[in-house]
This record gives structure tokens, C-alpha cells and sequence, in this order.
């Protein structure tokens, strides 16, 4: 099985305020981490396997990227900048499209998704 590769999004950097840089650090190390644990975990499985897999980290990084979206208003109630919150979102969204990216995995990824919105009642007409 290939593995999978992912990237800091060059948009999602620029937009830092950080000067020091720890806001990229920390991504830089989610980012690997989330790497790391996806190409541990299908190593080993079969192409349907790995888009289950896949399937599962990308349904994460969407909850991720709702509460950071989530966030925002509220930080701007406070009086609050909202860009990490903002930045966080747009990375998970980001690493979601990187994965769709991949040649071996995008078809059977989306076969999946569209498999678990059926499975779960929710017909495509109703999105």
C-alpha cells in the first residue's frame, strides 16, 4: 500500500500572525502525527480497508474543522482574533482535500463516504 503524504498548506501558514512560529510547529506537528498514525494503520490493509480508514481520520478532522469554524464567532464576541481558530479550520480542511488527492485512494474514498451517508438514512437528495 502507498503511503500517504501530507503537506503544510502554504496558505494556511501565511496566514499565521506568529512571528516566532510556534503556531507552525504545532501544525507542522499534527500534521505528522496524523500522517504518521494514517500510514500505521493501513500498512498493512487492502485498498477498501484503507479508504474505511481514511474514511474514519477524515470524519475527525471534520468535527476538528466545525468546532475551530465554531469558534470564531465567538472569539470575535470577546473581542478576541479569531485567525488561529480560523487557521486550524482551513488546515483540516486542507488535509481532507490532500487526502482525496491521492490517486490510489480518492475513488475508493469517496465510495466510502458516499456508502456511510446512505448506510446512515441520510439520502444525497436530502443534502
Amino acid at each position: 500500500m502507498p503511503e500517504i503524504e501530507l503537506g503544510v498548506p502554504k496558505g494556511v501558514v501565511e496566514s499565521l500572525p506568529d512571528e516566532d512560529g510556534t503556531a507552525e510547529q504545532d501544525m507542522r506537528r499534527a500534521i505528522a502525527g496524523i500522517q504518521s498514525r494514517l500510514n500505521d494503520e493501513i500498512a498493512d490493509a487492502e485498498p477498501g480497508e484503507a479508504a474505511e480508514i481514511v474514511a474514519d481520520a477524515v470524519e475527525r478532522m471534520e468535527a476538528q474543522a466545525s468546532t475551530y469554524h465554531e469558534f470564531v464567532p465567538e472569539l470575535r464576541a470577546w473581542g478576541q482574533s479569531p485567525i488561529y481558530a480560523i487557521a486550524w479550520r482551513n488546515l483540516y480542511v486542507e488535509l481532507i482535500g490532500q487526502l482525496y488527492e491521492h490517486e490510489w485512494l480518492g475513488d475508493d474514498l469517496g465510495r466510502e463516504r458516499n456508502f456511510r451517508l446512505v448506510e446512515d438514512g441520510i439520502r444525497l437528495s436530502d443534502l
